[in-house]
């Protein structure tokens, strides 16, 4: 196993899109969400463990999910907990965690993986993390992992790439954003459009020289913390400083200006896992075509239902179709799948009505 490959787990959302059982207390990433006994973050740490050192994976979280990562990860140190003081999205906790390697191991090669998507083939994983890990090591590149598009979804952004070479790894030309349906049909059409999974590498010089370029003021002000980093002042630097930085996601921050963007489109079957109707696609389905986690039901006249409840309650549902039914301790949600995207919406009206701790 190569000593100079790390991972970061960003670890820090809060997925209100699958509220109720995700809160800004225990959120989405520590939770069994597929009911095979291991949460996502623990799936996702024991796909990269089987090429990464264990001692080499660096979790970036919340100051508030200290507790819950240790809880979940015995085999991480504290010192691997990279802890987020305020939110101020990708790019600055990237940064932040690729200056704390990069002075342990000027030489390491980074992966930074979302900890709540769903990969099927982790073997195939690892091969195409290797392989744009090997072209790194060769060439100061950006590297980011395309997903082939298998229908015109509107809710991933997309990355464009050039054509002309012949290589398994393409040099992007652009980033899209999520894209209207007509639009996302003709990127299918063009052939050279994959979905953008936020799965990134690169070696560590070459993202903190991007940084540097990119984003001087966001740089000088990590870079300042450099003394500090890996050492027992690190906590009082960021706690002073960490809030200071711009709200920026490191698309923005570096990945859409960079001239060295590159994409290799995966070999594996992947899911972000961001709302109830994508969980639902991956979950095996009972006779009437009805996802189930942990229930036990009844059905009559009912299909296509997304079902989650906890331990093994009995649920009876008659003549109800496409709908998520999710019970979660003092909340019930009952809601059609078609409109899962306004869950989000509906949590902060919860909020609002009935305060923050059922959200």
């Amino acid at each position: 196993m190569n000593k100079n490959n790390y991972a970061i787990i960003m670890a820090g959302g809060v997925g209100s899109r699958f509220w109720p059982i995700s809160k800004n207390s225990f959120p989405k990433q520590f939770h069994d969400m597929l009911g095979t006994g291991d949460t996502l973050i623990q799936k996702t740490f024991q796909r990269l463990a089987k090429f990464i050192p264990k001692q080499n994976i660096y979790i970036l979280t919340n100051a508030d999910y200290n507790d819950l990562v240790l809880e979940q990860l015995p085999e991480v140190s504290q010192e691997q907990v990279v802890l987020e003081p305020a939110m101020r999205n990708t790019g600055p906790c990237i940064l932040y965690a690729a200056l704390k390697i990069q002075k342990e191991n000027p030489d390491a090669l980074m992966l930074v993986a979302p900890s709540d998507h769903w990969i099927e083939d982790e073997d195939a994983f690892a091969k195409n993390v290797v392989t744009a890990f090997d072209f790194c090591q060769e060439k100061d590149a950006l590297m980011t992992l395309g997903i082939q598009p298998t229908f015109p979804n509107t809710g991933y952004g997309y990355i464009e790439f050039d054509t002309e070479t012949e290589n398994v790894v393409k040099q992007v030309k652009q980033f899209r954003e999520k894209p209207d349906y007509e639009t996302a049909k003709s990127f299918i059409k063009q052939g050279n459009f994959v979905w953008n999974a936020g799965i990134f590498m690169w070696s560590v010089s070459s993202v903190v020289k991007a940084f540097k370029s990119n984003q001087p003021e966001l740089f000088q002000l990590f870079e300042n913390g450099i003394p500090a980093y890996n050492t027992e002042l690190e906590s009082e630097f960021i706690a002073e400083n960490y809030e200071k930085a711009e709200n920026i996601s490191v698309d923005y921050a570096i990945m859409e200006g960079a001239k060295n963007v590159y994409v290799l489109s995966a070999e594996f079957d992947w899911n972000d896992l961001g709302t109830w109707g994508s969980l639902y696609d991956k979950l095996d389905k009972d006779a009437d075509n009805n996802a189930v986690v942990n229930a036990r039901t009844l059905v009559k006249d009912a299909s296509g239902n997304m079902i989650r409840t906890k331990g093994d309650k009995i649920v009876v549902v008659e003549g109800l179709n496409d709908y998520i039914i999710i019970d979660k301790d003092d909340v019930l949600l009952i809601y059609p799948k078609e409109k899962e995207q306004d869950i989000k919406q509906l949590r902060n009206k919860v909020r609002d009505v009935f305060g923050d701790e059922y959200c």
